[in-house]
Formats: C-alpha cells, structure tokens, sequence
C-alpha cells in the first residue's frame, strides 16, 4: 500500500510546490476540503490517516499543528515534516538537510520529527559547514552574509505586488538585522559569532544567490581559493543535488538560472594574490531552499 500524506498548508507556495513534486512518487495524497481547512477536527482526522503529516503554515500555527499530532495517540500518531521555521533549532527535531553530513540521510530516514532548512540558510550552510568542520574558518570568525531572492519568497502579497505593479527593481529588508534564518544558520553551520546578514530581494520570480566574503589572510593558515574549493568538492562529492563548480573570475552570476530546479551550486571566487575570496549559492528558493528540499526528506522518511 502506498504512504499516505497529508500537507497541512496545501493551498500556500511551499505546500503547492510540495504537492506537484509528488505527483512523481509513489505516494498517496490526502486533501483537506478547503472550507475546513481551519476546522481542528477535520485537520485531526486527516493527521490520524496519515503516515507523513507535511506543515506548509506559519511559525506560530506549525507549533499548534506539531502539538495536536502529539496529542494523538498510538499507531495512528503520524511522523512530521516541518516547512516553517519553527522548530530548525530545536533539539527535538532533526534537521533537514541530507548534505550537513555523513550520518544526515539516515538520522532523517528515521526521525519521527523533521525540520526542513530554510532557504538563505541552505546556501549560507552549504557553504560554511564543512569550512567550519575543517578549521579553515574558526567558529568565531566574524562574517558577512548577503543574498538576494526572487520576490515568490515573500509570499502571496509580495508576489501580487511584483506581477500586477512590477515591483522595485531591487530592495533590501530585515535591516534590524534579526532575519528569522539567523539562529538556524549559526546552529547548523558550527559558528559561535552572529554573523551580520543582509537579505534582498530582486525583481524575479525565483532564484537566489547567497554569497560570503572572505579575508583569507586573516584566516589562520592563509587558505588559499584552491583549498576552500578542495574542501567543498570533497564534503559533497557524489551529492545529486549539491555541485562545487569552479568560480571564473569573468562569470556573472543572476539569481534566476536555478529557477524550477532543485539543484544547489557552490563556487569559490577568489584572487589568491590579494588574499580575499567570495563564496556563492546559488539555488531556487522554492525549489532546494523549499518545496525541493521537503520531497529529499520525504523520500528518506518514507524509503521512496
């Protein structure tokens, strides 16, 4: 008999992405009917038939909807998979992205509770974890994190903004330096030191790019470019999802590229003679920074 899923949230970006994704795997979908899509019962009823419950809902309502799943009882009390960001922190919850390590895929294969990674936090991660692992970035390094995305990862409003009126060109937000990604990209990347981030977002649809400058001469060692590529190349060799590409002095980079995919790329531009290097991500914020990153885990989680 084929899994069965239910996403709480069907009807916002992520749960839309999430539910096309699925028409690919073997899975059967349950829906809520729409009038009832806030009625507690009905909800409850959907949690209990199913084996993989998927939150696609605000922070504050993926906690209403984690504690109801727990209220049910037994056999029927189903596994869940959270889009928000919620719970990417907590101890309780396991975190969502395959690529963080070696012993990731399996430690979400058997989690009873997921958390998929936010999308700035999936390129920021991506990046700095396995450097941060290494040594060549000390935990304590102060860094810059600046990323632009798509204007879809603003939700319904801001994409209703951008396609009837079109939209600023270009905007920076979240200027109180409190964006909601920054403990989770702390926590999962091995840091110790807050690093100041700077999101924005352009007038496209989807794509992003997450980028980090680096003043390798202030690193211990003196890392060269060619080590930090190595060192990336290395932790994700073999990844279907993940590519270390090299980072050509003469390439333009437009966030839009990775735009309906579910892929993520890495490179490292660098100048070996000033001693500074630029680290990217470049990847579809609905795609593996959401919607793409939810069907990797729903894959592990229900052996697909």
């Amino acid at each position: 008999m084929a899994p069965t899923i239910f996403i709480d949230g069907e009807a916002g970006t992520t749960g839309l992405g999430i539910r096309e994704r699925l028409r690919d795997l073997p899975v059967t979908v349950l829906s809520i009917d729409p009038d009832r899509r806030k009625d507690r019962e009905a909800r409850l009823a959907l949690m209990r038939a199913a084996d993989l419950v998927v939150l696609c809902l605000p922070d504050a309502a993926s906690v209403e909807a984690s504690a109801m799943a727990a209220s049910i009882e037994g056999a029927e009390q189903p596994r869940l998979l959270d889009a928000s960001s919620a719970h990417r922190v907590s101890p309780d919850w396991v975190y969502g992205f395959p690529e963080l390590a070696a012993a990731q895929p399996a430690l979400i294969a058997e989690a009873a509770r997921v958390s998929n990674p936010g999308c700035y936090a999936t390129g920021a991660i991506a990046l700095l974890a396995p450097l941060v692992a290494s040594g060549i970035i000390p935990p304590a390094t102060p860094l810059t994190i600046n990323a632009i995305s798509g204007y879809s990862g603003g939700g319904k409003s801001m994409i209703a903004d951008h396609e009837a009126d079109g939209g600023p060109a270009f905007h920076l937000y979240a200027l109180g330096l409190e964006h909601k990604h920054i403990p989770e990209i702390v926590a999962r990347s091995g840091l110790t030191t807050r690093p100041i981030f700077v999101p924005s977002v352009g007038h496209f649809a989807q794509g992003m790019i997450v980028s980090i400058p680096l003043h390798l001469a202030a690193l211990p060692g003196r890392p060269t470019p060619q080590l930090l590529h190595e060192t990336l190349a290395a932790h994700y060799a073999g990844s279907a999802h993940v590519s270390v590409l090299p980072g050509r002095p003469e390439e333009r980079l437009t966030g839009e590229e990775l735009a309906g995919s579910d892929r993520l790329e890495l490179r490292v531009h660098g100048n070996a003679r000033l001693g500074q290097a630029v680290l990217t991500a470049r990847l579809d914020n609905l795609g593996k920074g959401a919607s793409g990153a939810a069907i990797q885990n729903i894959r592990l989680m229900l052996s697909l």
